[in-house]
C-alpha cells in the first residue's frame, strides 16, 4: 500500500519529467532551422503578388530541387544561392512548389535560410519558384523545372583520402552505403591553390574508389573537388566541397642515431634520433617498430619530435620512420636494430635436441615464480628468425616442436624471452613488453671442416725459424665449433709419416713461429682445421727454405759495396780538407813577385835605364861584396810612357832643406859628381857622412807621398817607388850611347854599418835584393842590375 510520501514522490517525478520535456523541446526548436508550414496557393496569386520580381545575376540564383537517393517522397529539397550584395541582415525568401497537372501548389513564406524540404509526388513534373523580398525596393526571383524521376541526387563523397607521391596524387573516395552500389565512377577537378580557374577536362577515376592525378608540381598546393558520374540511378551529381592538398613530402627522414644502452634484466634503452629537411611541411612523424622475426604486432608511434625512446628486449627489430601531412607520407627511412649479445646480463640457458623436428629449451633459475609467459626465437646467420610463445607455470623447460626440420652442420642461435602477461602469451605491444633471459648457440649435428686454411705464407725467415701465416676457414665451412688448427711440416725430401711433427694452434690464431729448424733446408708445410667432429681437409703443400749459416747474398754484397764507397769518399773529402789546413799551418805561401801590381806596371810600360853605364863584369865582381852600399843617382827624362806612373811620386829625392841643417846630402854629392862627365868611377861616400845616412834616408821616407798599396806584394811596390822614372827605349844604338854617357853621374860607396842604419830607418827595404828590366833583344837594350 502506497503512502502519502510515495504519492508525493511520484507526483514530483511526473512534474520534473514534464518540465524537462518542455525544456528539451524548447532548446530543440532554438537549435534547429525554423520549419515553415506550407499554405495553398494558385497561379493567379503568384502572378498578382510577385509579378514585379525579376531574374537577376545579382539576386537570388542557382535554384535546384532534388531528392536524395534512397529517401522517401518526404525527402525532397530545394536549395538556392542568395544575392551577392546583401544590405539587410534579415532574409525573407518565399518558395512556391507547383504541379499543374494535378493542381498542386504549396507556398512556403518567410524562409530565413537557403533551403527548404517538402513533399512531392514523383509522377508529375514540378516547377519551383523562389522569391527574395529582403530588399523592399527590389524583388528578385529564380525558377527551376524538372521531372521528379530525373531529380534523384547522389551527394558528395562521405570519405576522401589523399596521398601525394612521385608528383602524383592518389585519391580514394567513398559514398553513403545507399549510394555506393549505384556509383561506378567519379570525376575530379583540380587547380593550383592560387589559381582562379579549374584545369579542364576533369580527370575520371579508374573505378568507384581510386583516381590518380599525375604531372603535378611537388612544391605546390592544390585544391580538389569530386563528383560522381551521373547515371539512371544518380541523375544529379554535385561537386563536393574544396579539399586542400599541401605540397608533397619528397625528402626522406635521415636516421642520425640508433644507440643501445643495456639495462638490467635483459632489456635495453634504445634512443632513435632523426632529422627531416622539409620539417616546415610536416605535421608529424610516424615511427613503426616490429620484431624482425615477424611476430605481431607492429606498433606505430606518432610524434611531432625527431627523437624517440623505447625499451626493448635483446631481439632484432625493424624500424621505419616517415613524415606525414594531409597530402600523405614521405618516403620511409628504414633501419634494422640488430640483436644485442650481452652474456653478462643473461641467465644460463640450455638446448638439447631430441630429433631434427624438436628441441628442448631449459633454464636453471626459478623463473616460473615471476613469469608464466615465455617466447623462444631461433635462427641461422643471415636468415629470418622463427619464434614461438608458450605458457609454463610448473617446469623450468619446454619442448618446442618445429614446423620445419633442423639442418645438419648449421649453427643456430636460441634466445629465450620472458613476458609479464597471462594467457594468451602473444606479444601485446612492442615498447617495454618483454625482456631477454638468455641466449645460446648450438649445432644440431657437428661435422669436420670441408675446407682448409688458405694463403699460407712465411715471414721473418732465419737459419732456424720462420713465421707461418694463413687465412681462417670460412665459418660456413667449419660445420661445427672451430677448436683450432694443425700445422703439418717436414723436410721436403722426406715422406709423410705418422711421427711427423704436428703443432696445434688455437682457433683465434692465424700465425705461428716454427723454431728449431735446420739451416739451408726446404720444408713442406700443410695446415688443417678441426672441430669436435674431427680434423678437416689439409691445405695444399707449401714449401719454405731456411737461410744458410753464413750466406753472403747479392744484396749484402751490394749493400757492403755501397757502404764502402760512401766511407771512402767521406775519408777522401775530409782528408783533403785536413791536408789543406795542415799545409797552411806548416808551409805558408810565399808571395810570387810576378803577380804583384808593381811588376805588372813596370812590365810592358817602359824599360828601366840606370843613370850610369856599369860594366857587367864589374857588377859581378862586387856582387859578392856585402860590406858596401852602392847608390846610383842621375838625371831623368820623362817620356810619354812614363806618364802612366804620374800618380806615384819618387821617394828618392832628398829634402834639401833638411840637408842644409844636417850637412851635405846624397843629392848634393851626386850633383857635384855629375858635373864631371868624364869620370866613370864610383866614388865611395866619405866616412864622416855615414853617420848621417840613416837620417837622410828616414827624412826621405817621411817626405814621400803616402801611397796606397794595391796588393799584398808590398816589397815590389816599395821597389817601384824607390826606382827612378824610366825613359822609353830608343831604336837607335847611337842614341842609346849618347843618352847613357850623359846620364852617368856618380856612384858612392856606403859601408855596412851605414847600411844597417838605413835598414833601421826603412825596414821595408831590408830584403830588397835585385830586380831586372828587360826589353826585346831586337832593340839591343842593355840589362842593368842594381844591388842594394
Amino acid at each position: 500500500m502506497m503512502t502519502i510520501f510515495d504519492y508525493l514522490l511520484l507526483l514530483s517525478w511526473l512534474l520534473l519529467s514534464l518540465f524537462l520535456g518542455v525544456l528539451f523541446e524548447y532548446f530543440t526548436t532554438l537549435c534547429s532551422p525554423l520549419q515553415v508550414s506550407p499554405v495553398s496557393c494558385g497561379s493567379k496569386n503568384i502572378s498578382s503578388h510577385y509579378g514585379h520580381c525579376v531574374t537577376s545575376q545579382e539576386g537570388v540564383r542557382e535554384l535546384v530541387c532534388f531528392v536524395p537517393l534512397g529517401l522517401s517522397r518526404n525527402g525532397w529539397e530545394c536549395v538556392w544561392t542568395p544575392r551577392k550584395h546583401l544590405v539587410y541582415q534579415t532574409h525573407r525568401y518565399t518558395l512556391i512548389i507547383e504541379q499543374k497537372m494535378i493542381h498542386f501548389c504549396k507556398m512556403y513564406a518567410n524562409i530565413s535560410g537557403t533551403s527548404q524540404t517538402f513533399n512531392l509526388s514523383k509522377k508529375r513534373n514540378m516547377t519551383a519558384h523562389v522569391f527574395d523580398e529582403s530588399d523592399p525596393k527590389s524583388c528578385t526571383k529564380n525558377v527551376f523545372r524538372g521531372s521528379p524521376q530525373q531529380l534523384v541526387r547522389c551527394g558528395p563523397p562521405s570519405n576522401v583520402d589523399l596521398n601525394r607521391h612521385s608528383r602524383q596524387l592518389d585519391i580514394q573516395a567513398s559514398w553513403r552505403k545507399e549510394e555506393n552500389k549505384y556509383i561506378a565512377l567519379y570525376s575530379v577537378r583540380y587547380k593550383d591553390l592560387k589559381s582562379q580557374s579549374w584545369k579542364e577536362p576533369p580527370v575520371q577515376s579508374r573505378d568507384s574508389n581510386r583516381c590518380t592525378l599525375g604531372n603535378l608540381n611537388s612544391s605546390l598546393s592544390y585544391v580538389v573537388q569530386i563528383q560522381c558520374v551521373a547515371n539512371d540511378k544518380c541523375t544529379q551529381c554535385p561537386w563536393s566541397k574544396n579539399f586542400t592538398v599541401p605540397p608533397e613530402l619528397t625528402d626522406m627522414p635521415v636516421i642520425e642515431m640508433v644507440e643501445d644502452f643495456p639495462q638490467t634484466k635483459g632489456s635495453r634503452l634504445v634512443i632513435i634520433k632523426w632529422k627531416f629537411a622539409a620539417s616546415e611541411l610536416a605535421e608529424g612523424y610516424s615511427v613503426t617498430v616490429g620484431k624482425a622475426s615477424g611476430e605481431d604486432p607492429i606498433e606505430a608511434f606518432k610524434t611531432s619530435r625527431t627523437l624517440l625512446r623505447l625499451v626493448l628486449s635483446h631481439s632484432a627489430y625493424h624500424l621505419t620512420i616517415t613524415a606525414f601531412n594531409k597530402a600523405g607520407n614521405s618516403p620511409a627511412a628504414q633501419r634494422t636494430i640488430p640483436p644485442l649479445d650481452n652474456k653478462d646480463l643473461y641467465g644460463r640457458l640450455n638446448v638439447t635436441f631430441t630429433g631434427n623436428t624438436s628441441f628442448t629449451v631449459s633454464w636453471v633459475d626459478d623463473l616460473i615464480k615471476t613469469y608464466s609467459c615465455f617466447s623462444v626465437e631461433w635462427w641461422r646467420r643471415g636468415e629470418k628468425a622463427a619464434h614461438k610463445s608458450f605458457y609454463e607455470d610448473e617446469n623450468n623447460y619446454e619442448v618446442i616442436h618445429l614446423d620445419e626440420p633442423l639442418e645438419l652442420y648449421k649453427k643456430y642461435t636460441f634466445t629465450l624471452h620472458t613476458r609479464p602477461h597471462k594467457e594468451p602469451c602473444n606479444l601485446k605491444f612492442i615498447n617495454n613488453s618483454e625482456s631477454t633471459y638468455g641466449s645460446i648457440q648450438s649445432f644440431f649435428t657437428e661435422g669436420s671442416p670441408i675446407s682448409a686454411p688458405g694463403n699460407i705464407s712465411s715471414s721473418n725467415v732465419s737459419q732456424s725459424s720462420m713465421v707461418l701465416e694463413w687465412t681462417a676457414v670460412p665459418e660456413e665451412d667449419n660445420r661445427g665449433f672451430l677448436l683450432g688448427y694443425f700445422i703439418h711440416y717436414t723436410e721436403r725430401l722426406q715422406d709423410w709419416t705418422d711421427t711427423e711433427p704436428n703443432i696445434t694452434v688455437d682457433a683465434g690464431s692465424t700465425s705461428y713461429e716454427l723454431v728449431d729448424l735446420q739451416s739451408s733446408t726446404v720444408y713442406r708445410v700443410q695446415l688443417s682445421a678441426f672441430t669436435g667432429a674431427g680434423m678437416g681437409v689439409r691445405s695444399s703443400a707449401a714449401y719454405f727454405e731456411t737461410k744458410p749459416e753464413a750466406s753472403l747474398t747479392v744484396s749484402g754484397v751490394i749493400a757492403g759495396a755501397i757502404v764502402g764507397v760512401t766511407l771512402l769518399l767521406l775519408v777522401v773529402h775530409l782528408g783533403s780538407q785536413f791536408l789543406k789546413r795542415a799545409k797552411k799551418l806548416l808551409w805558408p805561401n810565399i808571395p810570387n813577385p810576378g803577380n804583384s801590381n808593381a811588376i805588372q806596371k813596370i812590365d810592358g810600360v817602359c824599360d828601366l835605364e840606370l843613370l850610369e853605364l856599369i860594366n857587367r863584369q864589374m857588377l859581378k865582381e862586387e856582387e859578392g861584396d856585402s860590406n858596401s852600399l852602392h847608390i846610383v843617382n842621375g838625371r831623368e827624362e820623362m817620356s810619354p810612357v812614363g806618364n802612366l806612373h804620374r800618380n806615384a811620386d819618387s821617394c828618392l829625392h832628398l829634402n834639401t832643406d833638411h840637408g842644409e841643417s844636417q850637412g851635405p846630402s846624397l843629392s848634393t854629392i851626386a850633383t857635384d859628381r855629375a858635373q864631371d862627365p868624364t869620370s866613370d868611377t864610383i866614388t865611395s861616400i866619405p866616412t864622416d857622412m855615414r853617420q848621417t845616412d840613416p837620417v837622410l834616408i828616414s827624412t826621405v821616407a817621411h817626405q814621400c807621398h803616402p801611397l796606397a798599396f794595391l796588393s799584398d806584394y808590398t816589397t815590389m811596390e816599395l821597389f817601384q817607388q824607390a826606382m827612378p822614372h824610366c825613359v822609353p827605349t830608343n831604336t837607335s844604338s847611337s842614341l842609346e850611347s849618347q843618352d847613357q854617357s850623359s846620364q852617368i853621374s856618380q856612384a858612392t860607396s856606403v859601408k855596412p854599418d851605414q847600411s844597417s842604419q838605413i835598414r833601421q830607418a826603412r825596414p821595408e827595404l831590408d830584403y830588397i835584393h835585385q830586380t831586372q828590366g828587360s826589353t826585346s833583344p831586337s832593340l839591343n837594350t842593355k840589362v842593368y842590375t842594381m844591388v842594394l
